[in-house]
């Protein structure tokens, strides 16, 4: 039995009273684990869902997909929930939904917290063969809404994967010393973690399938109404890992240079014309 049901697969619609006091009982793991909150848990959500999810994987970009492909980020793209048949929306909208911010905010004890309704770096993920994700801190100030980031969850769709695979969620401690806990990314496991400038985490080491099968997961992004101006604003923090050949993000730290160069209004100027043509924001 799984851990959060789904009433009907072909809506992807929660039962909104079981979620009321879901969560309570993960509380103590979530907000004790190390090297920063988060929590891992197996068979948390109807299968019956997630295969629908593989079956309508898409096969192509859609007009608001990103697709990354340097250093940091390699052969990865994400899907917009929005362009999916109808029974996947429903159970994206549900995922954005009270009853499972509900759970959430039970689980992390983070209250108030908004989801994105632009998806923004969320959705559907896939990194193929060869491809990773350097080990980073998300950015922390949603750029449309003002809201600060707070939460991350990761579901995983991979079948059958090994430990030898390759594509394994690393969490990093705060000095960038050691990987602290290592997650392979296996069908209907659920990762939520706590995003600060510290949260460091990645899967750096290359996607490894021996019949070249891409890494598949479901990412979304969790907010709250926080953000009063006085903190930093940055965007992905990439970091090298100790005796790597990883590489440094030189564009973010051109990026921040200009910041503390230049007055904040025309840095906010410069920001707004980017966000502006970025195809999430159209």
């Amino acid at each position: 039995m799984s851990y959060i049901e789904i009433t009907d697969p072909s809506f992807g619609f929660f039962e909104a009273a079981s979620l009321k006091t879901k969560g309570e009982d993960l509380h103590e793991q979530y907000v004790s684990a190390d090297p920063f909150p988060h929590i891992v848990m197996d068979d948390f959500i109807s299968p019956d869902v997630l295969n629908a999810c593989l079956e309508f994987f898409p096969d192509a970009p859609d007009p608001d997909s990103q697709t990354f492909d340097r250093d940091q980020e390699r052969y990865k793209t994400s899907f917009n929930p929005d362009f999916l048949p109808g029974q996947l929306r429903s159970f994206f909208y549900a995922m954005n939904s009270q009853p499972f911010i509900a759970f959430l905010e039970n689980m992390t004890g983070v209250k108030g917290l908004i989801p994105d309704p632009y998806y923004l770096g969320g959705g559907f993920h896939e990194t193929r063969q060869g491809g990773h994700l350097s080990v980073h801190a998300d950015f922390n100030l949603h750029p449309k809404l003002r809201l600060e980031r707070r939460l991350n969850l990761l579901i995983y769709l991979n079948k059958g994967w090994e430990e030898d695979y390759g594509g394994a969620l690393e969490l990093w401690d705060v000095e960038m010393k050691s990987c602290v806990r290592k997650v392979a990314p296996e069908f209907n496991r659920c990762v939520v973690f706590s995003t600060n400038a510290t949260s460091f985490h990645g899967h750096p080491e290359p996607v490894n399938h021996p019949q070249g099968k891409p890494r598949r997961s479901i990412a979304l992004y969790y907010y709250t109404a926080t953000w009063d101006g006085t903190a930093r604003e940055f965007t992905t923090q990439f970091k090298k890992r100790p005796d790597t050949e990883d590489k440094i993000d030189w564009r973010v730290k051109r990026n921040e240079l200009v910041s503390d160069l230049f007055p904040p209004i025309l840095v906010r100027g410069f920001r707004r014309r980017l966000i502006a043509r970025s195809p999430a924001f159209k």
